[in-house]
């Protein structure tokens, strides 16, 4: 990570006076602008990155983790090491009480992950011995540290594939039915909800809709997706727009 520490050093009294000049500003500025709220709300988001630059450098470094745990998350092969990084930083991030953590696979400019409109076979050959690995030690490290009761492992892309070839080697979006696996936070482990036709192309029992998976996420979370909203152009909006799509809670996937 850039950047967690001055370019050039400063005594701890310049950066104490500093503090002082910008915080009699900040009070200054809200005193002379009462009902704007702008400015207090950027002060938490700074004050936030403040204390995450403060131990940012603790929770990076992994040089106490054990030769088991890095052999876990396949550090020591070069397929593997790059992603199973990324995992085990997760698993830091969430211990040291980051509250949403996402893992991106590792993508080049002529590679991208799960994307597959072309050469499917060599595609999902090499990401696949990439992630898996890694993602499965991600679930059992959280797990055995107690974690997995309050966090939620969510994996998921933004589509499903279709049954049939596109071009020669690929396969097309498909928005009619997609596969994505939930962890931890409440979720039933062990088992599968949902059933395609015999093709894969839609699904035809126990369909569970992006709203419906909203809604149960933020119910996980403890909140009411029909009560929470946001103003966006002038009206409340939310996020699963219940009154359209009829959201709800799937009390099936909890347990």
């Amino acid at each position: 990570m850039l950047h967690l520490h001055p370019s050039r050093k400063r005594s701890a009294a310049a950066q104490a006076r500093s503090r002082e000049l910008l915080a009699s500003l900040n009070a200054s500025h809200a005193n002379r602008h009462p009902r704007e709220n702008e400015l207090e709300t950027r002060l938490l988001n700074f004050e936030l990155a403040g204390r995450r630059q403060l131990v940012a450098s603790d929770v990076l470094d992994i040089a106490r983790e054990s030769q088991d745990t890095r052999r876990r998350y396949g550090l020591d092969n070069p397929p593997t090491a790059g992603y199973g990084m990324r995992c085990l930083l997760a698993r830091r991030l969430v211990e040291a009480g980051v509250r949403f953590v996402q893992v991106f696979p590792p993508a080049t400019p002529d590679f991208q992950p799960w994307d597959s409109h072309s050469k499917l076979n060599k595609g999902l050959r090499k990401i696949c011995g990439q992630v898996e690995q890694p993602s499965a030690a991600l679930i059992t490290d959280l797990k055995q540290r107690g974690l997995l009761d309050d966090v939620i492992v969510m994996w998921a892309g933004e589509f499903g594939r279709l049954p049939i070839t596109e071009g020669t080697d690929g396969r097309d979006h498909n928005r009619h039915a997609f596969t994505l696996l939930m962890a931890g936070g409440g979720f039933k482990p062990g088992w599968t909800y949902g059933t395609t036709d015999e093709f894969g192309y839609k699904v035809v029992e126990d369909r569970v809709s992006v709203p419906d998976l909203h809604a149960t996420i933020l119910h996980q979370l403890g909140i009411d997706h029909r009560r929470l909203d946001y103003t966006h152009l002038g009206r409340p909006e939310r996020l699963t727009d219940p009154d359209v799509t009829g959201a709800r809670v799937v009390d099936e996937l909890l347990t």
